[in-house]
This record gives C-alpha cells, structure tokens and sequence, in this order.
C-alpha cells in the first residue's frame, strides 16, 4: 500500500503578484476549478492508498484543511514549526506511518495533464520499490531548460534506469550538450520508496537529520486536526533537500520515465505552456479584450483589460498590483517579489482580499484615520473574541444572520442592521446560519493595523 506524502509548504514567488507569501499557488485554482493541491491529491485516487500525509507550515494549516476536506481527503495534516527543506519534511512523514508502506512523494504545486500515464509510471516503480530501491521520476528533457536539474541514467533495471549522476541546474550550453547526448532526464521532485528504506538511508548519510526528526516526532501533539511537531528538536534539524541528503549519495536510486504533460509552473511562461489557447496562441483568465494580441497569458480578477497590437507579453491585473513582463524574459519576478518585501510593501505578503480560518476579508477603502472592508464568514464559524486599544468598528450585515458580542450584551443582527464597537470593547462575531454572512466593517481611529487585536479567545488556537 501506497502512503501519499503532499508538499505543501512552497511560497511560490515567481507567480507574483497572484502567489503570495500568506497565499501560495498550491492554494490556487491555476489550470481548473480545483487548487493545485487538491488536483495532487484527486490525481493518485486510483492507486492503492493508506492514510495521506500532508506537510505544510502553521500559517496554512486552514487552507490544507479546509481544501482537502472539500475533496474528503483529509489525512494526517503535519505542521512544520520552520521550514527545513524536503529531506527533514519526508523524515517526518517516514516517521509517522507503518515504515512497511510505500511513500509516494508529491509536490502539492505540479501539473500532470495526463493522469493515466502518471499512474501506469507509479506502478512501474512500485515493484522497484518494493526491492529496495529509491526510485525517482525523470521527465524526458525536450529542451536545454535551465530551471531544472537533470538525472543522468545507466543500465535499464526493470520499468526504469539505474541513476549514473544527478547534475545541478545547468548553464545554457551545458543543457544543449545534455540534450544532444540523449540519456538525461528532468528531476520532477517525485519520489516512491518504502519507508523503513528511506530511512535506512538517511541514517546512514545524513543522521543528524535522522536524529532531529526523531526527537520531534516522538513530542507531537495533536491540534483539532493538526499534528504539532516538537518545535525546538525541529528547529535544531539542518536545512537540506533529498536529493543532496540521500539520493544523490545511496547506490540504489533508480529512475522510472515519465511522459505525461508533466510541468512545475515555475513561471508565468510554464503556466501560458500548459493552459488551453486560442487560435492566437493566448490564454485569457477573466475579463478581458484583445485585438491584435498574440501568444499571451492575461489573467485579471476585478477589471476589464485591454490588450491591443502586443505579443508575448504576460500581463496579471490582482485587486491590489498588475505585473506587465515579456513572456521570454521574467528570470527578474522573483527579485522584483524579494525587493517588494524589502521595501517593507504589504503586496509581497497579502492580498487585498486576505483569508482566515472562519472566512475572509477584502479591505476596498482606506484613508485617514478610517479603512471599509467586506468581511464575509463563514456558516458556523466566530471570529475571536477581541478587543482593539486604538480603533472603533461599525458593523452593518449585507446579507446573513450575525450573532454578536458587543460589550456585555449578545444579540443578532439581520440584514440592514448594524452595531457599532467602541475602541477597548470586548467584541465578537460569529455566523450562526447555514449561508455565508456578509458585512461591511467601518473602522476609525488613530491606528488601523492589523496587530491592534488583544485576542481572548479563539477556537482556531491562534495566539
């Protein structure tokens, strides 16, 4: 049996301005109307499987929750108190169920467009895995791409190769004489193997990440439906990827091809490759018009865009930012993300629709002493009970019941009523019915941050 092991802690800077740090694209619905995550996860439903195992960061937790639970495929959900790389985060799974199974490891932000070839290459790896071998998945190479590292292969070993080399990512020549000699693969990041092998391995090459693991792992404790590593062994584990901590070290890799519309959407470009064109070779997500316009990707979420007389260009219109790039030259979208976040923009980070375990909120105004957002929740879900030290709150209910806490009193409100909450008033807000509740929140005052909350309570653990 098959235990799936989802990587979903990836921050996915170069989709900018739509993958955000607090909202990366594993969380989006980029290529259908289910998140990358999900499709990971929809995609291996056909094989024999055991529980999941999702790793993800304290920050997503909702997000994974509520995502795979849309898809009833909930699982063990893992939250890594700091990032650590691929080899700590696959350690900790190892480490969580029968070391008999076989670990099927999957980045939760890939694109497969033909799931049945996918599947045909897992079972062909499953037997070498069962034989002890740590089989990887090596995308046939159809250009000198630069973004990918490249597996080299020898002799044929059942469904695949034995791995001869693993090499890092390439200059331009490198790759083109890569190409030419035939015999090297892409590095998908997929990895089969059983548990109790894999952790053999790393013992061996890597033990002071074995041990880090362990001591973690044996201090979990569990969290509505999250499993809490021990943070302070954790922290204490070195930052390593497998391939340097184990594959590229142990004599039984093996690599099985895959050929199925395999891609990483690591650029703007590789999601214009895999999305569906029209007769001019343009992808358009959203309200837009074009005239003259050729082999372009536009995607906008609130405005209509006009594209005219332009080429291979990719132009992303969010509610708070528009990127504009030349779809062959976007090697700068992830220093222009890392020198927003320097400059101290909130865009690196958040969007202007931001959201939270029992909802969302979109901020659509804000000036001098005053900020209006749409906040919708959730039904059956509460915002904390709070308090703010600078700022008051009017609320008013578009549509929905709210049940509110105002100071000493509790009351609902129904549509077109509204409450108003003076600064230092102990406040909650919570939707008792079974449709979304939509309100529009008026805050004044002398400061509007984000971190004015003295939390008091919270059903979600947060601080």
């Amino acid at each position: 049996m098959i235990t799936p092991v989802i990587l979903a802690g990836g921050s996915g800077t170069r989709l900018w301005p739509l993958s955000r740090a607090s909202y990366p694209k594993q969380f989006l619905p980029l290529c259908s109307n289910k998140t990358m995550l999900q499709e990971t996860v929809l995609r291996i439903s056909k094989l024999p499987l055991l529980e999941s195992i999702t790793i993800c960061n304290e920050e997503h937790r909702f997000f994974v929750a509520e995502q795979l639970r849309a898809i009833e495929s909930l699982g063990k959900v893992i939250l890594e108190p700091v990032g650590r790389n691929t080899a700590p985060a696959i350690t900790v799974a190892a480490l969580s169920t029968s070391q008999d199974s076989l670990l099927l490891v999957l980045a939760a932000d890939h694109v497969i467009e033909n799931v049945d070839a996918f599947i045909d290459a897992v079972k062909q790896g499953i037997n070498l895995a069962e034989a002890g071998s740590l089989v990887t998945f090596g995308v046939k190479a159809s250009q000198p791409n630069l973004g990918y590292g490249y597996i080299e292969v020898g002799e044929k070993l059942g469904g695949g190769f034995r791995v001869a080399s693993f090499k890092e990512k390439p200059d331009l020549q490198t790759a083109t004489n890569y190409l030419e000699a035939g015999g090297f693969y892409w590095n998908s990041g997929i990895f089969l193997f059983r548990a109790s092998r894999y952790l053999e391995e790393l013992k061996t090459f890597r033990p002071d990440i074995y041990r880090a693991c362990v001591n973690s792992v044996a201090k979990t404790a569990a969290d509505h439906d999250f499993i809490r590593l021990d943070s302070d062994s954790f922290k204490d584990c070195p930052s390593e990827s497998i391939d340097f901590a184990v594959m590229e070290k142990t004599r039984d890799a093996v690599v099985v091809p895959l050929d199925a519309g395999w891609n990483d959407i690591g650029s703007w470009s590789s999601l214009w490759d895999v999305c569906s064109k029209d007769e001019l070779g343009n992808v358009v997500v959203g309200d837009a018009v074009l005239q003259g316009t050729k082999r372009s990707y536009i995607r906008t979420e609130n405005h209509l865009t006009v594209a005219l007389d332009v080429e291979d260009l990719i132009i992303v219109c969010t509610k708070d930012a528009v990127l504009v790039a030349h779809k062959d030259r976007l090697k700068g979208a992830k220093v222009i993300s890392q020198q927003i976040k320097y400059e101290g923009r909130p865009e690196w980070e958040l969007h202007r629709e931001v959201y939270r375990p029992w909802g969302k909120y979109d901020s659509i105004g804000s000036g001098e002493r005053y900020k209006v957002k749409r906040i919708t929740v959730s039904p059956g879900a509460k915002l904390s009970v709070q308090k703010h030290k600078y700022r008051s709150e009017h609320w008013v209910v578009v549509s929905g019941v709210a049940r509110v806490t105002n100071g000493d009193d509790t009351f609902l409100l129904k549509e077109n009523e509204s409450t108003y909450v003076p600064a230092d008033t102990v406040h909650s807000l919570e939707n008792p019915g079974e449709r979304p509740l939509e309100i529009i929140e008026i805050q004044t005052g002398s400061y509007l941050g984000e971190d004015d909350i003295v939390r008091l309570e919270d059903r979600y653990g947060r601080d």
